[in-house]
């Protein structure tokens, strides 16, 4: 039995969690857990890997390598190929990562849920207006990463990415527990907004949220580090071509990914709060053609 199950069996596991993670100088212990995971020391990454599967259940059975450089290499291991097969239809928008299925449905007058309860607005996540109102009526979803998952994120569609807004922000956990707590979080914490558009030309938004512990946010659309440490520029402009599948980028640790597409999507039937997710599984179905 791990230390994780063992807490679980007490029902003290996300209480615990809480406390530990947001009632603590959040960004002191981010920036530190950023520079440790990157020490490329062998000792201190088997010993670091060693705890950190005391306290999750990672299965390492998918990865292509087991043998890692630093604790950061673990955290943004590859999968062997063929480990997450892609849903090519072209009437499907599939995940863009593994993950569990929050909060997710309707917008509803450029309203949505973090939790049952605790709503937030569109532009406030957004950073403005403008840029939220082609999803005020669409449909969203809400995709947790824990940290034993896969951490990269990959294309739902074929499309173009066009820009990337980045918002600095705190480090606030994203478990179910901190959302119950916490108001408006999503749109407290880094984030970055990707802007895109499928190849039929529909609009579709990424937003990738950072939380503790996690570090950085690389996209490989733009050859820039995303962290709450970065003082460059907030908008990227450009169009990047990709397909349905293909790597984006990926947190350093487990986090959330938002989805949001326009009026006319409709979530994949079966899927709600709660549904496990892996990458390039059916997530949002395409409006009927005319």
């Amino acid at each position: 039995m791990t230390v994780r199950q063992w807490l679980r069996g007490l029902g003290a596991q996300e209480d615990l969690n809480f406390l530990l993670t947001n009632r603590i100088p959040r960004l002191a212990l981010t920036h530190f857990m950023g520079w440790f995971s990157h020490i490329q020391n062998p000792w201190v990454c088997r010993v670091s890997i060693y705890i950190w599967r005391l306290f999750t259940d990672i299965d390492l059975s998918e990865a292509r390598q087991h043998k890692f450089s630093s604790l950061h290499d673990f955290f943004i291991r590859e999968l062997k190929d063929g480990a997450r097969p892609v849903d090519m239809r072209e009437n499907i928008l599939a995940s863009p990562c593994d993950g569990i299925l929050g909060s997710c449905g309707e917008v509803k007058a450029g309203q949505v849920f973090q939790a049952k309860g605790f709503p937030y607005e569109l532009q406030d996540l957004f950073g403005d207006a403008a840029a939220a109102s082609p999803w005020h009526d669409g449909v969203y979803a809400t995709i947790r990463i824990t940290s034993a998952m896969y951490h990269r994120f990959h294309a739902p569609f074929d499309g173009h990415l066009h820009s990337v807004d980045y918002l600095n922000g705190d480090t606030w956990n994203v478990n179910p527990i901190a959302l119950q707590r916490v108001e408006k979080l999503f749109c407290k914490n880094e984030r970055a907004v990707l802007h895109m558009r499928t190849a039929d030309d529909h609009p579709i938004a990424l937003v990738p949220v950072a939380a503790i512990l996690v570090a950085s946010i690389r996209l490989h659309a733009i050859d820039t580090l995303l962290h709450t440490r970065y003082k460059g520029p907030h908008r990227f402009d450009g169009v990047h071509g990709f397909v349905k599948g293909q790597e984006m980028g990926w947190f350093q640790h487990g986090s959330t990914i938002l989805v949001f597409a326009p009026k006319g999507f409709q979530l994949f039937p079966g899927l709600e709060n709660g549904s496990p997710l892996k990458m390039g599984q059916a997530l949002m179905a395409y409006p009927p053609s005319p």
